[in-house]
């Protein structure tokens, strides 16, 4: 285990950084699942715009591959375009 002050608080840290990376993200793939489900138009081009902005902020931050979420959007443009 960590000596310094200041790991220790870089433990600290990690650990809040980590539990928010992953509420941010069990989140964004609950409203993708969401938009997956829906099957109205309108709904789902709401959803879109707001899916969207979720997952450029979780590649803006690091928390997905900027191509994961490049993949992510495609794919789920495509499917409100089918509806």
């Amino acid at each position: 285990m960590a000596n310094h002050k200041s790991a220790l608080k870089r433990v600290r840290s990690d650990a809040k950084k980590r539990l928010r990376n992953r509420y941010q993200l069990t989140t964004t793939r609950t409203f993708i699942k969401k938009l997956r489900s829906t099957s109205d138009k309108n709904e789902a081009q709401e959803l879109f715009k707001t899916v969207t902005g979720m997952i450029d902020k979780l590649a803006k931050r690091g928390i997905i591959h900027k191509n994961k979420a490049a993949n992510n959007k495609s794919k789920l443009a495509a499917h409100v375009a089918s509806l």
